[in-house]
């Protein structure tokens, strides 16, 4: 039997599924889909916290010391960025750099990684009550999603838009988690099937 697919998970409380079990994060929901459609896969290994933002998901990578390549890398990270108000050039730099780390960790082909959009928190009820307005929310997440747009596909690596999928949340209650902000199990799920779509096409 061939060796199951590596896979590494780089972000923020996104990629860790804050406020939901890791089982329904949306890297492990992503391998059980991709089990299902006879994809052998490991477990992944995530390098992520919440509230991490650019430059401290670098730095992480740093201390981890990485040295194995994977099959498949995911990067999701900039939501941070936005909501402290740091600036959008930064961003773009840092993210770029981070891009560049998660080709590395794919031994260069760009064909096993996949950046994900940020997802626009400004439609929760976290954001309701944060006293920010709404509308620049969404606007500014707009921006930043432009900006690792523009990176990603600079560099011909898969993009996988799931902003529209979290906006839907204004309306569908079930797709945010009890703490108000961060996606449910269910919402991950939609993520998750995005990607497998787009993965399988590879493997």
């Amino acid at each position: 039997m061939a060796n199951p697919l590596s896979y590494l998970a780089l972000g923020d409380s996104y990629t860790i599924g804050e406020a939901v079990e890791q089982a329904a994060s949306f890297p492990f929901q992503l391998v059980e889909i991709l089990k299902a459609q006879g994809i052998e896969i490991a477990q992944p290994k995530v390098v992520a916290k919440t509230g991490w933002t650019t430059d401290e998901l670098r730095h992480a990578i740093q201390q981890e010391q990485i040295v194995e390549t994977f099959d498949l890398v995911t990067l999701l990270i900039g939501v941070n960025n936005q909501y402290r108000g740091y600036s959008q050039e930064t961003y773009r730099t840092e993210f770029a750099e981070l891009l560049e780390m998660a080709i590395g960790f794919a031994g260069g082909d760009i064909s096993k990684v996949y950046m994900v959009s940020i997802p626009d928190w400004g439609v929760t009820e976290f954001a309701k009550q944060s006293g920010r307005d709404l509308k620049t929310i969404s606007q500014e997440i707009d921006v930043f999603n432009e900006i690792n747009r523009q990176e990603t596909i600079a560099k011909q690596v898969a993009y996988i838009d799931i902003t529209a999928i979290s906006r839907q949340a204004i309306k569908k209650k079930t797709l945010i988690a009890d703490d108000g902000l961060h996606p449910s199990g269910k919402m991950y799920t939609e993520w998750a099937k995005q990607l497998a779509d787009e993965i399988r096409t590879n493997f």
